[in-house]
């Protein structure tokens, strides 16, 4: 059995793709999307149909057509897939709570209006506070949020707290500040910052018996990944899936929920612990920060490329 299949025995493996051909090639549960992955999709000729559609849909406003656009992808994503395909609220909403509402009431009401229950869509909102008492209120009216853009713990405990469906902590991306801070090349699998940091967070969710799951995202090589393995979920690029695919060694589950730590102590997070905790993480807050600003960057370019169709 290949390390794929072996993985998918102990952890729900997500395609983190917006091209329908990969999904289709490695059979995940899930899929996840987001504006950077939907800007390159959207380049490529075979998915031009579905920018059409949404120009049609959205009669000249822009924000209209950009949410038909990311509702177009998830409908076709959804037809490949058993389970859930997550949607990306505007990154420039990350710190506006009632525009992050809004934004996700719109895209389930496209979703819906297409027949789809809202039970498959997952609403990614950025790990900022506001975007955190956005998911509050939303998973009180039953709209499910994917937490994206975490890379410490007082953003997992927060999304937990307000009872999130689900938190995507970023592992490589976590990997890649500190090779950058510390000037080194690499890390021993199980030394991988990203992979202690996901690690941390399963222990202390697992601990105190929160419902939000955990879907390990952003990888940067097949050793991290088979190091979460037995995580909630695992989000991973095609390139990884089919190298794990081509690869035959044993798989040994590293998370497990029925070993976890003693000694975890509970830590409160309100809104002044979560600020001050989260400043004091240099790492967090600039991976936060640059990443919010990539995903608007790769929004802007979508939507200049929507608007040459027009």
């Amino acid at each position: 059995m290949n390390q794929l299949d072996q993985l998918k025995k102990m952890t729900t493996v997500v395609a983190d793709s917006g091209d329908f051909e990969s999904i289709k090639a490695y059979s995940p549960t899930d899929a996840t999307t987001n504006p950077s992955l939907i800007y390159a999709a959207s380049q490529q000729p075979q998915y031009k149909h579905l920018l059409d559609e949404a120009i049609r849909y959205g009669k000249g406003k822009i924000e209209n057509i950009l949410d038909k656009v990311f509702v177009n992808f998830g409908l076709e994503i959804l037809k490949l897939i058993p389970g859930r395909v997550s949607t990306e609220v505007d990154a420039r909403l990350s710190f506006d709570i009632d525009g992050s509402i809004s934004k996700a009431k719109h895209l389930i009401q496209l979703y819906e209006s297409a027949g789809i229950d809202r039970k498959r869509i997952l609403i990614k909102l950025a790990s900022t506070w506001e975007g955190v008492m956005a998911a509050k209120q939303l998973e009180k009216e039953g709209i499910h949020c994917n937490m994206t853009l975490l890379f410490s713990l007082p953003q997992a405990i927060a999304c937990a707290e307000a009872k999130a469906t689900l938190i995507s902590p970023f592992v490589g991306r976590i990997l890649d500040w500190y090779k950058k801070a510390n000037n080194v090349a690499s890390y021993a699998p199980e030394q991988d910052p990203g992979v202690k940091s996901v690690t941390e967070i399963y222990h202390y969710y697992k601990k105190f018996g929160f419902k939000t799951v955990i879907m390990g995202a952003s990888f940067r090589n097949k050793e991290e990944i088979l190091e979460l393995a037995g995580c909630d979920l695992l989000t991973i690029a095609p390139s990884l899936l089919e190298e794990l695919k081509k690869s035959q060694g044993p798989v040994d589950r590293k998370l497990d929920p029925t070993k976890i730590p003693a000694e975890i102590k509970k830590i409160a997070v309100d809104e002044k612990a979560f600020r001050y905790l989260l400043n004091e993480n240099a790492m967090a807050t600039d991976k936060l920060a640059e990443g919010i600003r990539n995903f608007t960057k790769d929004l802007i370019k979508l939507e200049a490329y929507i608007q040459k169709m027009m």
